[in-house]
């Protein structure tokens, strides 16, 4: 079947989304999503934030486990995912915090007591409905049967069918058509579509990304992530924001101030990932001035909520700081669960940084088992972990432990 050409500005034209004017990240007045990027960033700190360190104050490096190398793959830094269906919020009830779980939770409730009222009734489901409960049990072939009986009348069928064909749910992968259905989203004037056009605009920066249905493109992705993100709006898509985070941080694009703010944005409205990326740049010094405090209690709050890349350095953190015991009890809760991609689906992170926090707390479990430190000796044990760190290391990512370790770990296993 042969299918249309999507423009390269797909989206910006009359039907495209509007910014926000003066949105509360942008300047007065402001309605360009770029230029607000580029603004100063603004960021909860602490007091004296904003001056510049002094000349002399020397910095400490990061090790190899923090920051984006080059030379990698772009898909394999950044694993994205489609974003999930906006909840129409006109119908839904405005709870939970922005970017959690609890919005769409909502979103789910209003279905299933749909489904309950309708077929109370003697009324058969609407294919929509019908469709996105066979969709949340994974049975996707079902649901492609229910959304396209109604793909030209429904935009959130548009959507769900435009996310199985590109991601191959149900279907074989055709992501032409996911992008064709994601561009028809992003370009309708109609107000049925209004609330998953930031939605739209992500996924189709991830194709432009990715370069799957279209040319790759890391300017249009930038542009239309931009789009996505909204100037930090809670209501917009806050996994683009936490997008833009990551890619300030690559060498194609690097910005570590634009980096801050975009993690900032998306850690406000509840990013579990841009959350542990603030604790590092707070470490380090990256885009940021150097707040051991503030580093901190981001890295803790986001390894109590499931981010193992926090939880990585964090062990490091202890170990090298001599709190052996925190460093051992924290690696041995963070290496417990070898499956890199739940870890990643269940704490909505990039798997690569999953391994890499897993990489980082088996090397240090190693270590204090080596040594003994903060743990009973077993020499047995810390070839198993230090196996274990290697193990996540290959896992399609560059090693990260730290160069001096590497003698170290050939001679243990």
């Amino acid at each position: 079947m042969e299918r249309r050409q999507v423009p390269p500005q797909a989206g910006l034209g009359r039907g495209g989304p509007q910014v926000r004017s003066g949105g509360r990240s942008g300047g007065a007045g402001s309605s360009d999503p770029a230029r607000a990027a580029a603004a100063a960033p603004r960021h909860r700190a602490p007091a004296g934030r904003d001056r510049a360190p002094p000349a002399r104050r020397a910095r400490p490096e990061p090790p190899s486990g923090a920051g984006l190398p080059g030379g990698f793959d772009r898909r394999c830094w950044m694993a994205l995912q489609s974003e999930r269906l906006p909840p129409d919020c006109s119908a839904q009830p405005a709870s939970g915090t922005p970017g959690d779980d609890r919005i769409y939770a909502a979103l789910l409730a209003k279905l299933k007591e749909l489904l309950v009222r309708r077929a109370s009734d003697g009324d058969p489901p609407a294919p929509f409905l019908d469709g996105q409960r066979y969709y949340e049990q994974g049975l996707y072939e079902e649901a492609l049967t229910q959304f396209k009986k109604i793909e030209d009348t429904d935009f959130q069928a548009m959507y769900q069918l435009g996310v199985m064909y590109y991601d191959g749910l149900g279907t074989e992968k055709d992501p032409e058509r996911g992008v064709e259905y994601m561009n028809k989203i992003l370009s309708s004037d109609s107000p049925k579509a209004r609330h998953l056009k930031v939605a739209a605009a992500y996924n189709l920066g991830r194709a432009y990304y990715e370069g799957c249905g279209v040319k790759h493109s890391t300017e249009e992705a930038e542009r239309l992530w931009l789009i996505a993100a909204d100037n930090g709006n809670p209501k917009a898509s806050v996994k683009a924001q936490s997008t833009l985070g990551m890619l300030y941080s690559m060498p194609v694009l690097k910005d570590l101030k634009k980096a801050f703010f975009w993690h900032s944005e998306a850690c406000d409205n509840g990013n579990l990932e841009s959350q542990g990326a603030l604790g590092i740049m707070y470490l380090y010094g990256q885009g940021i001035r150097q707040n051991t405090k503030a580093a901190l209690k981001c890295l803790r709050e986001a390894a109590e909520r499931g981010n193992i890349y926090a939880q990585g350095h964090l062990v490091e953190y202890y170990y090298t700081k001599k709190f052996y015991s925190k460093a051992a009890a924290l690696a041995k809760r963070t290496t417990e669960n070898n499956d890199i991609n739940m870890l990643a689906k269940k704490a909505d992170c990039h798997p690569t940084y999953v391994a890499k926090g897993v990489a980082m707390a088996a090397f240090y479990l190693a270590r204090c088992l080596q040594l003994g430190r903060g743990i009973k000796q077993d020499q047995d044990a810390a070839k198993k972990y230090y196996s274990k760190a290697i193990q996540s290391c290959t896992w399609r990512i560059f090693p990260v432990i730290p160069k001096a370790a590497h003698g170290q770990l050939g001679s243990q296993i």
